[in-house]
């Protein structure tokens, strides 16, 4: 590949449409970064965020028109299924946005980023095996955009964005999962707990990422992080996240205590 630095790497990453196509592109963009081939220097800036590569399918529809359905049968958790490859999918072209997006950050950011969109990419196959086990194909169902609309509106500071996405949005996953893989097992579903238990150990190790990097751009701006959260979370939230919270997977992924009670307090249980 002809890739002069890593954010034109990630931005061919980010354009791709095909998943194949864009899977492939971030492993090779991987072992060049792995490799020393790829600059973190750019002379170009970032352009404005716009829509990222994907298929044309799935529809993408709101929240509200989603399907939801019981864990007790194959089409619910079918269903769930397709959901969280949505999630898994968006998460591969957020992590290559936060590659591209953000320039002048330490090495070892874009080297965590870019482990996440390989981490995020195999997620994603392992959820698409599955799906296909149950005589389903990603894009059968429609799925919403929450996520991308959320990256849309960090997309002008990397301590927002690191803030909103990986620590409140994709940390839900840690909040879910776990009740998620007890009712598959309840179901007998073991071949998805299986997939699960993998996705949740990583996602833990995704929004420590977050953490670093909120708390690494806080500290250069000489801001309290724990208030600087708190103010994020009102001003984009409004009162509308909501709990139980995993107070155990969230302090492991780099939440104080004082963040936790700020969700508490924001969140009905």
């Amino acid at each position: 590949m002809n890739w002069s630095n890593v954010f034109v790497a990630a931005k061919a990453c980010l354009d791709a449409a095909e998943i194949s196509e864009k899977i492939r592109l971030s492993r090779v963009a991987e072992r060049l970064w792995q490799d020393g081939a790829l600059a973190t220097n750019s002379v170009s800036p970032a352009l404005p965020i716009g829509e990222p590569g994907r298929p044309a399918r799935p529809v993408l529809v709101t929240p509200a028109q989603v399907p939801k359905r019981g864990l007790g049968s194959q089409e619910g958790r079918t269903a769930l299924l397709h959901a969280l490859a949505h999630i898994e999918f968006n998460a591969i072209n957020l992590a290559w946005d936060a590659v591209y997006r953000f320039r002048d950050m330490p090495p070892q950011y874009y080297s965590d980023w870019i482990r996440v969109a390989i981490e995020e990419a195999y997620h994603f196959e392992l959820l698409q095996k599955r799906l296909r086990s149950l005589g389903c194909e990603y894009g059968d169902l429609p799925a919403h955009d929450g996520l991308w609309d959320m990256a849309k509106r960090t997309a002008f500071d990397p301590m927002v964005r690191m803030a909103l996405v990986p620590r409140v949005l994709e940390a839900r996953g840690l909040d879910v999962t776990p009740g998620i893989i007890t009712k598959l097992q309840h179901a007998g579903d073991d071949e998805s707990v299986a997939a699960l238990r993998i996705i949740l150990r990583d996602e833990i190790g995704h929004v420590a990422i977050g953490s670093r990097w909120f708390h690494h751009e806080c500290e250069r701006r000489d801001l309290v992080a724990e208030q600087v959260f708190a103010e994020l979370v009102e001003d984009y939230f409004h009162g509308q996240l909501r709990g139980p919270f995993h107070y155990e997977a969230r302090l492991q992924a780099g939440f104080s205590e004082a963040e936790l009670h700020t969700l508490q307090r924001t969140g009905t249980p």
